[in-house]
């Protein structure tokens, strides 16, 4: 089989992150956090629809109702399937106007988690937050800056990053009330890596982490934490990785410019943008859906 690492989508997203296959509209979403952008990508008609919002937008999850759920500098909203208007949900930061939310994903039990970061990354000022039928509760504090998480396919494990730790946490979970407990590392990311940034996971729970300065997208063994697999992207600076498709084996791969010199971006043009490992060879799994 042929592998074959595509240009799916040339732009030149700021911050591009928070990729999520809708497996119900056969599309991707993603966003670019900077410039407050919600995508939608449609690989069949190999269009790029855009939501703009005066937000930096962390990240967007699909809703059961057809709508979409992000996490933004000012908290949480709701945005409806056809108007796309924002709707305020809740903000457990309202008081805290240097920080914003960065990644995040929904558990089996479709409640949204979210984690949020300082603005000038300032050390250990965020937390974790999980939002559930509308509350929101704190599941973690001292995070410095929040991002992929994932949960087995038993819903017993959740693992999650914080990419300065340069490793992969992993917790026992409690599907049925959303508990978090005896929390470890599973595994460390060698300095020469990068550092772990957006995370998703297969069908044979292998882990699948975007190498934030690491151009590259790497399976891991978190059960040994052996490299089992990389991706080499033509861009530093890669920030998230989702399964999608219809049979969910191509691999979709977000791409940021920040931190990148003119230097840099001149030998990195396509730096922004979107890209496919198309026929991966490996399963993905169905992303879950925010629960109202």
């Amino acid at each position: 089989m042929k592998h074959n690492l595509i240009l799916a989508y040339q732009t030149e997203a700021v911050l591009g992150e928070g990729s999520i296959w809708n497996h119900e509209k056969k599309v991707l979403h993603w966003v670019d956090i900077l410039n407050g952008h919600i995508h939608t990508f449609d690989p069949i008609k190999n269009l790029n629809e855009t939501i703009n919002t005066e937000f930096m937008v962390g990240t967007v999850v699909p809703s059961e109702d057809g709508g979409f759920v992000i996490a933004t500098n000012f908290g949480f909203f709701q945005l409806d399937e056809f108007d796309k208007i924002p709707d305020f949900i809740l903000h457990p930061e309202k008081a805290l106007k240097e920080n914003r939310f960065n990644d995040g994903k929904c558990d089996p039990r479709g409640r949204f988690w979210a984690g949020t970061m300082s603005l000038n990354e300032e050390p250990k000022k965020g937390s974790l937050y999980c939002l559930e039928k509308g509350l929101c509760r704190k599941m973690e504090e001292g995070v410095s800056i929040s991002n992929g998480i994932v949960w087995t396919s038993d819903h017993k494990k959740m693992y999650y990053v914080d990419t300065p730790e340069k490793c992969v946490f992993v917790y026992d979970f409690d599907v049925e009330t959303g508990n978090i407990s005896n929390k470890k590392v599973a595994f460390h990311i060698p300095d020469d890596q990068g550092s772990p940034d957006g995370m998703t996971i297969d069908a044979e729970d292998k882990l699948w982490i975007a190498h934030w300065g690491g151009s590259q997208v790497a399976r891991w063994d978190p059960l040994t934490g052996e490299k089992l697999y990389t991706i080499n992207i033509p861009a530093t600076q890669v920030t998230s990785v989702a399964f999608g498709g219809t049979t969910l084996n191509d691999i979709y791969i977000t791409t940021a410019r920040v931190g990148l010199s003119d230097e840099e971006l001149k030998k990195q043009p396509l730096a922004g943008s979107l890209f496919c490992y198309r026929q991966s060879g490996f399963m993905g799994v169905k992303a879950n859906f925010y629960k109202k």
